[in-house]
């Protein structure tokens, strides 16, 4: 076990191929203990690669990857026996109900009998499922089943929780609901590291983020950190007309980094109130009135289009049809394939 002032997982220089395609070159992460590290980036960037890594799914082809200061590879059952896991589609067996997966889970990772009750009726009742306990998996909702998922993956309280996008496909109620939950395990000194691709996710759970795109880490550091990389203040400007979109991008370039969608001119200025001032005093004097004038500060949206030239929005359609398209493919099936070797 590692001194509690290093690093609960640490990342350095990790590799993998699939074939010919490099999934990690040259990784490098660090977690604290009890935090929650956001690993962000656009569909098939390799936050999934590097959890299957770290929870000894996958081997790894060069650098190391420890958790508590356990080498994956050198000793996977003792990293599998303290981890616990919880990925994009719940793991649970629909024939079986509430209580009953959450017990299956207890005895798999060798817990007495009496203590898998326990722990079930506890996390039924902290998940808010106690109502459904004697009810066939199948019958939950998303939500239900996703919160199922997570109380399987802490039935033999894990001290380092991964989270593989876990709030892909909710709605907004149920993905606030899994949010608060994540919020008390860390408050409770679990250690999580949360991969999403949604932006709201990442700023409001993270302490620290880490962008990833093609299988490298192009850029790291809080929320904060990240948003000021990209200057203090965004005015966004809608024109309708194209001629005069044309015109007043060419009139602002030189206010700041300008950008467009669709009729939407966004100029990223790093000056402040007199940048936007500069960018109201040109239009005016030019007889430029827009239909709508913004002015926000940056959001992670920004970092995340800035850095790997995708909105995040796009990044989660394309996964969505992803894993439509191959929705027969069995490295897209909810599984949990250390189970009985002790990962819940």
């Amino acid at each position: 076990m590692n001194d509690s002032s290093d690093p609960v997982i640490e990342v350095e220089g990790l590799i993998k191929h699939f074939g010919e395609v490099v999934a990690l070159d040259g990784i490098d992460l660090a977690v604290e203990r009890g935090t929650v590290f956001g690993l962000l980036g656009p569909n098939g960037a390799g936050k999934t690669t590097v959890v299957r890594i770290l929870t000894t799914i996958l081997s790894h082809d060069g650098g190391t990857a420890r958790v508590l200061g356990i080498d994956v590879d050198d000793q996977p059952q003792a990293v599998r026996e303290r981890i616990g896991l919880a990925g994009q589609y719940a793991a649970v067996d629909e024939n079986l109900t509430g209580r009953e997966n959450l017990r299956m889970v207890g005895q798999l990772t060798h817990l007495p009998r009496a203590t898998s009750n326990q722990r079930a009726d506890e996390l039924l009742e902290r998940f808010g499922l106690t109502h459904a306990a004697d009810r066939p998996a199948r019958t939950y909702s998303g939500g239900m089943r996703r919160r199922l998922d997570l109380g399987a993956a802490l039935v033999h309280r894990p001290p380092v929780l991964f989270l593989d996008e876990p709030t892909t496909g909710l709605d907004p109620a149920s993905r606030n609901d899994l949010w608060v939950v994540i919020q008390e395990l860390v408050a409770d000194g679990t250690t999580v590291l949360l991969t999403t691709q949604y932006l709201e996710e990442a700023d409001r759970l993270a302490d620290l983020i880490a962008v990833i795109d093609g299988g490298r880490k192009i850029a790291q550091g809080t929320s904060a950190e990240l948003k000021a990389t990209l200057g203090a203040t965004i005015v966004e400007i809608l024109v309708t007309d194209h001629a005069e979109s044309i015109r007043a991008q060419g009139l602002l370039a030189p206010v700041g980094t300008v950008e467009t969608d669709g009729g939407t001119i966004k100029v990223n200025i790093g000056a402040g109130a007199r940048g936007v001032l500069d960018v109201a005093r040109i239009l005016e004097q030019n007889e430029l009135v827009p239909d709508t004038f913004t002015v926000r500060e940056p959001t992670l949206d920004d970092v995340f289009l800035s850095l790997t030239g995708h909105r995040a929005e796009e990044a989660r359609e394309e996964a969505r049809q992803e894993a439509s398209d191959r929705a027969g493919d069995d490295d897209h099936q909810p599984t949990r394939p250390m189970a009985q070797e002790g990962v819940a």
